[in-house]
């Protein structure tokens, strides 16, 4: 049944190729991160020692604790993005006793695979598209796919659609857990060997399984997580021909002048930086080697047996733990015993069984809990290549929501089970995770370096004793060769666009921090799979309020400078070199709540 979808014109687009590895350029991304972070090393002790300004430590002490807890921030990514090391892709298994550790148990029994499609309130006519795509999945071997839709929304037009389609169909009379506890209940109703995660939007590409389950001829590996891409992310339009449609000739005329001097410019590109390839491609890929790679969901490969057996020991253990806490202080043994026993049977019937973690980052937190298994070292696999297509936020609204529940949902962990101190994980597995966890405290520092200009401009305060010589020594090194590392480690991806949003997404890591904080939960929102429309620049106002003072602040402090009441060059030129750099990275989110898609 054909629907008019905005994201039809994008159907012919194809996901980019993974970065090739070069061993030359990984060798020199090493020696040129490790100098930067010796010469960061060297310019923050330089600053606790000889910059501090004591005649403003309540504006000086926030900055340097802000720059040192930004610097450990750097050494966590720098050990993130280290080196490449990708599983070797084996050819696709033809029996299942090739993934298991006992072949004799199962032999040469064909492979089982449940594609899960989780829905809740999404056009039935896009999950349509989703189990159409499933349907095309091709595989080399005889295979047993079945399909199932996952229905939380009890929708009778949706079980319709499946029946059309003669794909299964799966719902609940509640919707306890929301999306885990949709997938906990359709665990209880399959019986693949390997589950397929989808989203209503997640549309599989026919090589998915091909692809991906010789990964499972390792019998320790517990799921891959292949790349998410997004098909329909705006690819803007020039310079000259967006000023044109604003202001005729002369619009055109303005645009190819200033591209003829900077180049080809682009805009309306990616307005609210949902291209994952960064995350996927440099970020999670190079989590491998540490066996780290975390489960994203949409577009992830389960193997049930590593699902279900690491859910029963965690049950197990909660179930124990609440006993022995409630039996502890009984120093009869016969009676700690019988009443350990009795609780036993009490508290199994009341702890939820929990194959996927009840949580808003369900997907994250059961990585965490296969990971720290402590008897069986289940391994993770990052796939390079994209295996999937799906839809990406098309409004700050919607935008907004997911972001909201990615940083509540990581958190959330961090406060109340951090996997930096939970037993089972490797250490090199505690830093992966650590670095995850850390990049949403970062709220906090950009806070203060998005702060520190304004606060300059307005009070003629200084964070630092001088603006000398002494201190570009120290810190223009460190941020060229901070530069040039990244630059040479991301090789293929721009990291701009990157930084900016990392630095402009402050309100929403800020809100999560604080909710979680307050102990509220972080709720289960549906992010729209469409459209929304209306006025989005509320969303925006702290951005906003950034760019509008740094702006009047550098105008002001010019001002004094005219006038004769501030004569410190080097702290003018410094702060405004910093503001203006804030506002360039502010604009793009600024703008964003603006932005409407091409007709």
């Amino acid at each position: 049944m054909a629907t008019d979808f905005y994201f039809n014109k994008f159907e012919d687009r194809t996901p980019p190729e993974p970065l090739k590895n070069s061993i030359p350029r990984e060798l020199l991304w090493q020696f040129l991160a490790v100098m930067s972070l010796v010469f960061g090393a060297w310019y923050i002790i330089w600053r606790w020692n000889y910059s501090i300004n004591y005649s403003s430590l309540w504006f000086s002490m926030p900055l340097i604790f802000a720059e040192t807890i930004s610097f450990l921030g750097l050494i966590l990514f720098t050990i993130n993005l280290w080196k490449v090391e990708d599983y070797e892709q084996k050819s696709p298994p033809e029996f299942i006793n090739e993934c298991i550790d006992n072949p004799e148990q199962d032999f040469n029994r064909e492979i089982s695979v449940d594609v899960f499609i989780a829905t809740y309130s999404e056009d039935v006519e896009l999950v349509r598209l989703s189990i159409l795509d499933a349907k095309r999945i091709y595989y080399p071997h005889n295979i047993d796919i079945k399909i199932y839709i996952l229905d939380d929304g009890r929708r009778p037009e949706m079980k319709k659609v499946a029946d059309e389609e003669s794909v299964n169909y799966i719902s609940r009379t509640n919707n306890i857990g929301f999306k885990a506890g949709n997938m906990r209940n359709a665990m209880e109703k399959t019986s693949g060997d390997f589950i397929v995660i989808c989203d209503a939007d997640t549309r599989p590409f026919s090589s998915i399984l091909e692809n991906t389950l010789g990964y499972f001829k390792d019998p320790n590996v517990a799921w891959i997580q292949t790349p998410q891409w997004f098909y329909d992310i705006p690819e803007g339009r020039y310079l000259h021909q967006a000023l044109s449609q604003k202001l005729g000739g002369l619009g055109k005329f303005i645009g190819k002048s200033i591209e003829t001097f900077f180049g080809p410019i682009k805009v309306g590109l990616d307005p609210f930086v949902n291209d994952p390839q960064m995350f996927y491609d440099i970020i999670l890929r190079r989590r491998n080697w540490a066996n780290a790679a975390f489960c994203c969901g949409a577009g992830s490969i389960h193997r049930r047996d590593a699902v279900m057996e690491s859910a029963l020991k965690a049950y197990s253990e909660q179930v124990e733990k609440e006993v022995h806490k409630e039996t502890k202080t009984i120093d009869d043994e016969d009676l700690r015993n019988d009443l350990s026993e009795a609780m036993m049977k009490e508290l199994s019937l009341e702890t939820e069984f929990t194959p996927y973690k009840f949580h808003v980052s369900e997907d994250i937190y059961t990585s965490i809990i296969l990971h720290s298994d402590p008897d069986k070292e289940w391994k993770s696999v990052l796939h390079p290549k994209v295996e999937s297509k799906m839809l990406s936020p098309q409004d700050l609204h919607s935008w907004t929501v997911q972001r909201f529940k990615y940083a509540g949902g990581t958190i959330d962990i961090a406060f109340h089970d951090n996997p930096v101190f939970r037993k089972g994980l490797s250490s090199p597995q505690k830093l992966m995770y650590a670095c995850t966890m850390w990049s949403y405290f970062g709220c906090i520092p950009n806070i203060i370096f998005l702060s520190a200009p304004i606060i300059f401009f307005f009070t003629g305060a200084s964070p630092v004793s001088s603006y000398t010589g002494d201190f570009f020594i120290h810190i223009i090194p460190f941020l060229l060769l901070n530069e040039i590392s990244t630059m040479i480690g991301t090789w293929g991806i721009s990291t701009a666009t990157s930084k900016s949003s990392y630095l402009s997404f402050f309100p929403v890591n800020f809100r999560a921090l604080w909710t979680v904080i307050r102990g509220e939960k972080i709720k289960f929102p549906v992010t729209p799979k469409d459209r929304q429309e209306g006025n989005f620049f509320h969303l925006v106002i702290p951005q906003f309020l950034i760019i509008l003072l740094t702006f009047t602040g550098i105008i002001f402090s010019l001002i004094k400078y005219e006038l004769g009441y501030e004569r410190n060059v080097s702290a003018i030129f410094t702060n405004s070199l910093w503001g203006i750099n804030n506002i360039i990275n502010m604009s793009g989110i600024v703008l964003s709540a603006f932005w409407k898609p091409e007709d």
